[in-house]
């Protein structure tokens, strides 16, 4: 079973004509430095090898495909003496084969580390000052978990997906007592530590949050909504189901064949920011999507209904389309990735923070190598991991922290 699991939520924002902040050079440091901020949970005492050490080996490990902590720490260990010193192992090193020492709390820290702290620090835009989104420019998405948490078993996490850059900007880790619904505000207080406003954004989710309190809070925190809507929302289904779609014209679509399929999407969309619209908060737009797939000469068609917190000015159907899809792309680029390319459904970390931080770096990995160009990632670790020092030199340039 995959040690976190993961369901879907996207994020977008309103067009902007507001320039990117411009990078100095005061704001360029490389990633061992941001990884040196990470606070230390170890006792003083009996300290052999800085923390920061330890985690740019797990990073670059990751990044060379590492999918376990015994695989980072054989990669550290066949890393030639110069390169280990780079990475700040000059004294010692964790032992090789005693319980993945790189990982284990009372050694290393690691483990022992909030995993929040570690992804602020470890990401590829770590210590970034967030400078305004482009809407239409980066769909961000964030993913939410299946069910509770058990204890040694699976771990579910919620994380946010820029779906523009197939780049994780938030992950939580969902309460073994509740579910992903009470994480989302959390997951929100992560999005906007790391993007320093959640002002324009807007959040795609699946219909587990078509929840009042979501759409109260994004709209307090001046981002929006688009979210669909199921069986759990009973009133709200029947009211968008009854709306006169007939005579509603098609504002987009689009026909695409892969694989044997043939599939056409028509989207339509009507303004209901009027009193008796609908009954959920801050709705101004009703969506129906409607999908028809031929296969194999057999037709089959499905309707989906979302609502929306932009008007039609801000949110054109053809937006609408556009943003939908995306919600794909944490399947896609981070579902698929981590499960194959890093073998997450095989990893054992069932306890402590151990399963949230491997899944922290899987995420590091994956963003890092996107920043990079990368498409395939399965590729770029391969590569990665025939060029360790390549790798290290690019942990220690300087980069700039502003987006």
């Amino acid at each position: 079973m995959a040690s976190s699991l993961i369901t879907a939520l996207t994020v977008t924002t309103p067009r902007t004509t507001t320039a990117p902040t411009p990078v100095t050079d005061g704001e360029q440091h490389d990633l061992l430095t941001a990884l040196t901020k990470v606070p230390d949970p170890r006792d003083p005492r009996g300290i052999r090898y800085p923390l920061s050490a330890v985690l740019a080996v797990a990073v670059c490990a990751a990044m060379a495909g590492a999918s376990s902590f015994a695989a980072i720490t054989d990669w550290l260990h066949d890393l030639d003496e110069h390169a280990q010193v780079r990475l700040g192992f000059s004294n010692a090193l964790p032992r090789q084969h005693d319980d993945v020492a790189v990982v284990d709390p009372s050694r290393s820290g690691t483990a022992g580390n909030h995993p929040r702290r570690l992804a602020a620090h470890s990401s590829p835009s770590a210590g970034s000052a967030a400078a305004p989104v482009s809407p239409g420019d980066r769909g961000r998405r964030q993913n939410l978990a299946g069910r509770p948490p058990e204890r040694r078993r699976q771990v579910h996490l919620l994380s946010a997906l820029d779906t523009a850059t197939g780049i994780v900007i938030a992950q939580v880790t969902v309460d073994t007592k509740s579910n992903e619904i009470t994480s989302f505000t959390p997951l929100l207080d992560a999005v906007e530590i790391a993007l320093g406003t959640l002002a324009g954004v807007l959040f795609i989710a699946d219909a587990l949050h078509t929840q009042t309190g979501h759409a109260e809070e994004i709209t307090a925190r001046r981002a929006h909504l688009l979210v669909q809507v199921k069986g759990n929302q009973p009133t709200l289904f029947e009211q968008l189901k009854r709306l006169p779609w007939a005579q509603i014209p098609v504002g987009d679509r689009t026909r695409d064949r892969s694989h044997g399929r043939r599939e056409t999407r028509t989207v339509k969309a009507v303004t209901v920011a009027t009193p008796g619209g609908t009954s959920f908060p801050h709705a101004l737009q009703a969506v129906r999507i409607t999908r028809t797939r031929i296969v194999a000469g057999r037709t089959s068609r499905e309707t989906a209904y979302l609502t929306v917190s932009l008007p039609a000015g801000h949110a054109t159907t053809r937006d609408l389309q556009t943003w939908i899809r995306r919600h794909w792309h944490i399947e896609n680029k981070l579902h698929h990735v981590r499960g194959v390319t890093f073998r997450e459904d095989l990893h054992q970390a069932r306890t402590g923070n151990g399963p949230a931080v491997i899944a922290t770096l899987r995420n590091t990995a994956i963003g890092w190598h996107r920043t990079t160009g990368a498409t395939n990632i399965a590729r770029a670790t391969r590569q990665a991991s025939r060029r360790s020092h390549d790798l290290i030199n690019a942990l220690t340039s300087s980069y700039p922290t502003t987006q």
